[in-house]
């Protein structure tokens, strides 16, 4: 067991930890930051980020994630790829437990993201990994000429479905409404797009198969008329859920769990800030993350002067 005191501590390694990490990092602040996955987080596992700024071309989500974690470890950061299991504050101290590792700070930012939603029916979570799944670009390239399926209608949904077009020889895509969320691109992309068709109006109610999706029973609901249909896998894209249940009871949530934050990004508890897809009120997107990732540093520095 380890015990170890640290100017901040970042939970949470996508674009918003690492973008703090590295403003903590060039402030001369000793800095840890805690990923359970990847660097990068979410944006690791999407194909092409297109939408930020100074990459015309586009540039890949594994791409920039890298880049990223080695521009914060260049100035300083320590990277432990382990995730926080809890946090509790005494006094101006914050304690920190993962695995045998208590670990001590004067700040702490949390920027963990949140995860894909299930749609929890009947057959998802047996074949999860069997033909279930929430990344196209994980497991796009098992259903090579295959048909598939997509659950959802925003832009995760449309994304990672025209993605999925390259490996497979149809795709469906399952919405409950009769018109998308996306944006109007990507509206304007899928249908377009020659292997794409809509089923409107419609659920998906359960997932069958013998150690693997073989079919699904979805549902009109206009009509309630159910009915099955047969496809290899379906990718859920139905929104997300933060990742706060290891700090319930700590900060300020809102109904949905995610953190709400004050004007410098600070939670309820004094030396704890909070940036990224996390917090109530975030647009989930990269950009805006790195740029919360930043305020929340500064924030950090600003309290830990005034310690001082």
């Amino acid at each position: 067991m380890s015990t170890n005191m640290y100017d901040v501590i970042i939970a949470g390694g996508g674009g918003a930890g690492l973008t703090a990490a590295l403003y903590t990092s060039r402030a001369m602040l000793k800095t840890l930051l805690f990923e359970k996955l990847i660097p990068g987080g979410q944006i690791a596992t999407t194909d092409m980020v297109e939408n930020y700024p100074g990459f015309p071309e586009g540039i890949m989500g594994a791409e920039i994630s890298s880049r990223m974690e080695a521009q914060a470890r260049k100035y300083g950061t320590e990277i432990q790829y382990a995730p926080v299991e809890t946090i509790e504050k005494t006094g101006s101290e914050i304690m920190i437990k993962s695995g045998a590792n208590r670990l001590t700070t004067k700040s702490l930012i949390i920027a963990v993201g949140a995860s894909f939603k299930m749609l929890g029916i009947p057959g998802e979570k047996e074949l999860t990994g069997k033909g279930v799944s929430y990344c196209a670009t994980c497991d796009g390239a098992f259903f090579k000429n295959k048909e598939i399926v997509v659950v959802g209608g925003g832009d995760s949904a449309l994304q990672e479905g025209i993605f999925l077009t390259r490996f497979v020889k149809k795709l469906t895509i399952l919405h409950r409404r009769d018109k998308l969320r996306g944006s109007p691109i990507l509206q304007s992309r899928a249908k377009k797009n020659p292997k794409i068709e809509f089923l409107w109006d419609t659920i998906l109610t359960k997932i069958e198969g013998t150690g693997k999706v073989e079919r699904i029973q979805i549902k009109n609901v206009k009509t309630s008329q159910e009915r099955f249909f047969d496809t290899n896998g379906v990718f859920i894209f139905v929104g997300h859920e933060p990742n706060t249940k290891f700090i319930q009871g700590l900060v300020q949530m809102d109904e949905k769990g995610y953190i709400i934050t004050r004007e410098n990004l600070g939670t309820s508890v004094p030396g704890i800030f909070a940036c990224g897809e996390v917090r109530a009120g975030s647009t989930r997107q990269l950009v805006s993350a790195c740029g919360e990732g930043c305020e929340a540093a500064l924030a950090a520095q600003a309290y830990l002067e005034n310690l001082e």
